[in-house]
């Protein structure tokens, strides 16, 4: 499926008040954390013997990264960790997902554990688990070792076999402390973005290869999800987290209509469906037929897949309205003039988080579903700052505020949310972006590595103590 996407306008947040701190619909055991992941904060990209990952190689591609920007340093997060943790410390979440890298473990992808990448990890668990902090380790937010993107990355079979030895490498060593692990971040980037549209690492544009990715994602998750529980005590707990499209026709009419339900197929169900149910939605695989593409499912695939999960990432930070291309197939994204847009520039649409949840509880249910990833890049201007020198970044305290307020609504209308993660902990290399879009919660001076709070992050402290306080 091709989707033409149009470019929204610059229509920028109106000013509103400072939202209160109380939320309705979250119950005071509600899980407030923030997230990052691995080679957008890490940087010592050589360091102690990690190797490149595609992204190390993807964004020393000239033209590839706005700016020629890259991650070798990104926020130094290698070397100044201790400092990070108590920066965490003190905005008094409960929990910090972050990534390991999978080349700093294994470098190469294959053979044995790299003791000083894997001791970093364990350095963090262990900080973390000093501020009274959950961790929640993410196994693989998309830097593939390069050794095994030479070898033919995830559209070959065996990359999922060699994630499940990597899995069960960290696991082994850090599930004594770690009880929440995410397979995958996000399999539809790492196969459509990476492989497909190119905008990714690896940069490759070749959709049977996209497809051929995505059934070996959900393979190696399943596969994954086998070897961590084989080593880690009974009470752990392993999830994978989707940023499943919210898709709405632009009308009724039955080609709009059409238009939805292949943009839902591809951006939702395909993830959902063959981990969730144990199936490709038939659908989805008529349309592929029509394209002459194929899922390579080999027996026993779809119930490897299909291992139980304890939980279920969300990822939300848009939503989709659709309609039929001039073109048979073809979908094309239509622009909503009465939203503003972030940044990036993306649609604010907090209501599609709560139709999005809802949808999948409703759809899914029986899964406790955690938001492992919300939040907004703003130019947040001069960074004027208050009297205590905290960053004023008002638009995306707001929009955290409205996405929790649409957490809210969903659980009230059923959904099973447990938790919230924003991101992101600090301003960090935004992958295709660079260093131009800014996330965080915390500001970071790229040229200082200085990190202020802004005014989001001491928000998102405050409105956590209050529901804990309940």
């Amino acid at each position: 499926m091709s989707i033409d996407v149009q470019p929204a306008g610059p229509r920028r947040p109106e000013h509103r008040p400072l939202p209160a701190l109380d939320i309705p619909g979250l119950p005071a055991d509600f899980v407030w954390g923030t997230a990052t992941s691995a080679y957008q904060i890490e940087g010592a990209a050589d360091t102690d013997g990690r190797t490149p990952s595609i992204w190390d190689t993807f964004s020393h591609t000239p033209g590839a990264i706005d700016n020629d920007d890259h991650g070798d340093i990104a926020c130094d997060h290698y070397h100044r960790m201790p400092d990070d943790v108590r920066l965490l410390g003190g905005l008094g979440l409960d929990a910090y997902r972050f990534s390991l890298s999978w080349p700093r473990i294994q470098p190469g992808g294959r053979g044995p554990v790299n003791a000083k990448g894997l001791d970093f990890y364990d350095r963090l668990v262990d900080e973390l688990l000093a501020q009274g902090i959950t961790p929640w380790a993410t196994l693989y937010h998309w830097d593939l070792p390069q050794e095994l993107e030479d070898r033919g990355g995830w559209p070959e079979r065996d990359t999922a076999h060699r994630f499940a030895d990597y899995a069960e490498l960290a696991a082994g060593r850090l599930g004594d402390r770690v009880r929440h692990w995410i397979t995958l971040n996000e399999p539809f980037c790492s196969a459509v973005l990476g492989y497909h549209v190119g905008c990714h690492a690896p940069g490759r544009q070749d959709f049977r290869a996209a497809i051929r990715a995505v059934h070996h994602l959900h393979l190696g998750h399943g596969l994954a999800t086998r070897r961590i529980r084989s080593v880690t005590p009974a009470s752990t707990q392993v999830g994978i987290t989707f940023n499943p499209a919210q898709v709405y026709a632009a009308s009724d009419a039955p080609d709009d209509l059409a238009a939805a339900r292949r943009a839902d197929g591809m951006g939702a169900r395909i993830y959902l469906d063959p981990v969730l149910r144990g199936r490709y939605p038939e659908d989805v695989v008529e349309d592929l037929a029509r394209q002459g593409v194929t899922l390579p499912i080999e027996a026993g695939d779809l119930a490897l897949i299909a291992q139980p999960v304890d939980f279920l990432g969300v990822n939300y930070y848009f939503s989709d309205v659709v309609a039929a291309g001039a073109e048979p197939g073809r979908t094309v994204q239509v622009p909503q003039p009465d939203r503003p847009v972030t940044a990036m520039p993306w649609e604010i649409f907090p209501q599609g988080m709560t139709d999005l949840l809802t949808r999948i509880g409703r759809d899914y249910p029986g899964i406790p579903l955690y938001v492992t990833e919300n939040g907004a890049a703003f130019d947040d201007g001069v960074y004027d700052t208050d009297g205590a020198g905290h960053i004023q970044d008002h638009h995306r305290t707001v929009y955290l505020a409205d996405h929790l307020a649409a957490v809210g609504r969903a659980r009230a209308a059923g959904a099973d949310v447990r938790g919230f993660f924003a991101w992101s902990l600090m301003d960090n290399f935004e992958w295709a972006y660079g260093y131009d879009k800014r996330f965080g919660i915390v500001h970071v001076d790229y040229r200082t590595q200085v990190r202020t709070p802004k005014q989001s992050g001491l928000w998102l402290r405050d409105a956590a103590a209050a529901h804990r306080a309940r």
